[in-house]
């Protein structure tokens, strides 16, 4: 069985809402690119190692919308060409609109598709944006790892990586890094349900 990863840029205040650039969200959210002044080639070999040389994604519908307005347009790269040419399943009600392909809709039932999808044989499924997606897949126990690149920016509104609905749970931290330009960079695995204590016992 393939794992699912999570990569996502997020302000300190946990909003992951356009860091690119304006035109990444049409909305007309008024901070996008927050994450570009803060661009660090360390945090970029760090999505390149997490992408890792093969990788299908899978992404919620406006991020698939999103991205299907960029990426067949990119300036040509290995990783233009690898996000291009991977397999895309998208939680979606409209699969006959995906045009950006090779992609496929996950069908009525979400955690149905993306438990299909996880059990095929191929490369590992990366998630990026998708904030709709991601709490399904930690309720589900279905993630296998969080790549946060924590951005030192406050925000105070946006679409929230973690946002109200998300289940109790507990990460364990498996690595972390501070880039020159103030990114952190950490990695995270699902470790278990949420515990409660008394601070002191």
């Amino acid at each position: 069985m393939r794992k699912i990863r999570i990569i996502e840029h997020i302000s300190l205040d946990g909003v992951i809402q356009a860091p690119g650039g304006p035109e990444e969200d049409p909305e007309g959210f008024a901070y996008g690119g927050w994450a570009a002044p803060h661009d660090d080639p360390e945090a970029g070999e760090a999505i390149v190692a997490a992408h890792g040389d093969d990788f299908d994604l899978l992404l919620g519908r406006r991020t698939y919308d999103i991205w299907s307005g960029f990426w067949p347009n990119a300036p040509k790269s290995p990783m233009a060409d690898a996000i291009n040419s991977a397999t895309k399943y998208i939680a979606t009600h409209r699969p006959d609109s995906l045009k950006w392909g090779p992609a496929e809709g996950l069908g009525s039932d979400i955690v149905t598709g993306i438990r299909r999808a996880k059990s095929i044989d191929g490369p590992h499924l990366i998630v990026w944006g998708s904030s709709t997606l991601t709490p399904v897949l930690l309720e589900h126990e279905l993630v296998d790892e969080v790549l946060l690149l924590v951005f030192p920016v406050l925000l105070g509104t946006g679409k929230r990586f973690f946002s109200d609905g998300t289940p109790p749970r507990e990460l364990a931290l498996v690595s972390t890094k501070a880039v020159s330009s103030g990114v952190i960079i950490s990695t995270y695995k699902p470790d278990g349900p949420l515990r409660i204590g008394t601070m002191g016992e």
